[in-house]
């Protein structure tokens, strides 16, 4: 991950600890999740990698138990806001841990931002074929299944990789509240790619998790900048969060936004 994406996500410090002030979602997403992945583990969650940590939400709620839980965030901004003790900066897709360290990976709300190569290279072209070379040579966040590898390569035999990701808001009617808009955004689920990502590599179970919000917290997800990025990958980042705030800005109401957890198991001993 180069520096500008790096910038990006330390610049989303404020929006993210905004958000999860007003939705305590990123905290709602830990606790269950970790939930699911102890009932899969072959042994207790001793052991814990938080992959993804941000400002620490995910970490305390993973160590309740009592769980050694290393925060591993690719941002400086967000680790200096996280109280876990050593954390560590580094990219998903190089893990900086020997093999067979860890009981458990978690991400809580950071895998789906990681995107295959090739979608991101079709959906910049479609947009915006003259920024495509800006957007390469910028760096692409690595694909999901890249990160997998990795997290079940550190994990011990018996251990698990769980992670959650994004299906949508849907409306009063059943109706995905995106659909109803004119965007030319890219999709703001990810939970496809992840899902992919892990099954990939893991035998995996999977569930969708449902929460009642409004359009204000529709609207402040989607300022976070970490997350118009991902509807507007090939904007200038100065325009991500206004564009995605304009999009989402003529919804109003409540929503059902839905995430799907996954969980995979790495190979235990024969």
């Amino acid at each position: 991950m180069n520096d500008a994406i790096r910038a990006n996500f330390d610049a989303s410090v404020p929006a993210y600890e905004a958000h999860e002030r007003c939705t305590g979602r990123f905290g709602a997403l830990a606790r269950p999740l970790r939930a699911e992945m102890s009932a899969r583990a072959d042994g207790p969650l001793e052991d814990l990698l938080d992959a993804g940590a941000g400002t620490g939400i995910s970490t305390a709620v993973l160590a309740e138990s009592g769980s050694r839980t290393v925060a591993l965030d690719p941002s400086r901004g967000m680790l200096r806001a996280n109280d876990a003790d050593d954390p560590v900066q580094g990219d998903f897709d190089r893990l900086l841990f020997g093999d067979d360290t860890f009981d458990g990976v978690a991400f809580t709300a950071s895998l789906f931002l990681y995107r295959r190569t090739e979608a991101l290279i079709e959906s910049t072209r479609v947009r915006y074929q003259s920024r495509l070379a800006t957007v390469l040579s910028d760096g692409i966040v690595p694909d999901p299944a890249v990160a997998v590898r990795e997290a079940a390569r550190v994990c011990r035999p018996g251990g698990v990789v769980g992670a959650v990701a994004p299906l949508g808001w849907v409306d009063d009617d059943g109706v995905d509240a995106f659909e109803r808009l004119e965007r030319d955004s890219r999709s703001p689920a990810g939970a496809d790619a992840v899902e992919g990502g892990l099954s990939e590599a893991l035998p995996t179970e999977t569930g969708t998790w449902r929460f009642a919000t409004t359009a204000g917290a529709v609207g402040r997800f989607h300022a976070i900048p970490a997350m118009a990025t991902r509807l507007y990958p090939a904007d200038p980042p100065a325009e991500r969060v206004r564009e995605a705030t304009d999009l989402v800005a003529v919804l109003e109401g409540t929503f059902e936004e839905r995430w799907r957890w996954v969980v995979g198991v790495a190979a235990g001993p024969d």
